[in-house]
């Protein structure tokens, strides 16, 4: 009986190390997906970011529904701080991240927005060293050096005489980094109070929503649809977006949070993987050794001892 619950444990476990790396391995695709629709076909990061949001919250709710019932979803609404705490979460934290990243593709490529983005946990260290007024301890001394160092690599390529992308890309890249160290900070007494569906699900409509008077669904000029750009529009939306948030979130069940923010690195990997084998955008050695110091940055402040667990 014993070996056989052992066994159980074990497959569930499989199973959510699977799901993080399916949703994170999504995640990365999207922006590949999204460069293509920005580059190609006309669309835009705004209009493409509100029905993402709007779409995805909206199946996410439905999900939550499902899963708990109708009054968990709306209870939330309830309380007039947490309400508040919401629709910041919503707008900055939601919207932010998507927005920045998905200007930081259209003004430069989705592998290094992807990679930029990934220098949250950076961001997030050094706010919490300033909050709680503590200086870094050596690995994480160590993590900044390899992420000045990653980054240097691959907006230079190794040359102080130009970048490799444009000043706008890099601009927005680190944006989106700063936004989803929010992301990541802000909401940590909502999720515990209210779960990952309903808040995640919330701030994408309430993102979406904020979004709409300046990128309204309606808008479509100047977008090239076709059955593909169709297609590659509802990847980005269903696979990209609620598909992949859903794994992530449901793995959670199965696996701890450490181990699914170290397998989430598949992102910027399967990123740079798509952007190369599909795109066929040129990757030189010293922009893959930049990446990698970024990735092992990740890797480094993740599997850190966890000295406080207090946030925003």
């Amino acid at each position: 009986m014993i070996a056989s619950d052992s066994k159980k444990l074990k497959l569930l476990r499989y199973k959510g190390l699977i799901m993080v790396l399916v949703g994170a391995t999504l995640w990365g695709l999207s922006g590949t997906v999204a460069q293509r629709l920005f580059q190609d076909e006309g669309f835009t990061p705004g209009w493409l970011v509100t029905m993402r949001l709007l779409i995805s919250g909206i199946l996410l709710l439905i999900t939550g529904c499902f899963r708990k019932n109708f009054h968990q979803v709306f209870v939330v609404w309830h309380e007039p701080k947490d309400r508040i705490r919401l629709v910041i979460f919503g707008i900055i934290g939601m919207l932010g991240v998507q927005y920045t990243y998905f200007v930081a593709i259209q003004t430069g490529n989705a592998a290094t927005a992807t990679l930029l983005q990934y220098l949250a946990p950076l961001f997030i260290m050094l706010y919490l060293a300033i909050k709680y007024n503590r200086i870094p301890n050596y690995q994480e001394f160590i993590a900044l050096g390899f992420a000045l160092l990653g980054t240097f690599l691959l907006v230079t390529n190794g040359s102080l005489q130009q970048l490799s992308v444009s000043s706008a890309s890099i601009a927005w890249g680190l944006s989106s980094a700063i936004a989803l160290a929010f992301y990541t900070l802000y909401p940590s007494g909502l999720l515990q109070r209210w779960g990952s569906e309903v808040i995640i699900g919330w701030g994408m409509i309430i993102g979406g929503i904020a979004l709409c008077p300046i990128a309204s669904p309606w808008q479509i000029q100047g977008q090239h649809w076709s059955v593909i750009t169709g297609l590659l529009v509802s990847f980005v939306i269903v696979f990209g977006t609620a598909i992949a948030f859903y794994l992530y979130i449901d793995s959670l069940r199965y696996i701890t949070p450490t181990e699914a923010s170290l397998l989430a690195s598949a992102e910027p990997l399967s990123a740079v993987a798509a952007s190369v084998i599909w795109l066929r955008l040129p990757l030189s050695l010293f922009e893959g050794i930049g990446g990698l110091c970024i990735v092992s940055t990740v890797l480094m402040l993740s599997l850190r001892p966890k000295k406080s667990s207090k946030t925003l």
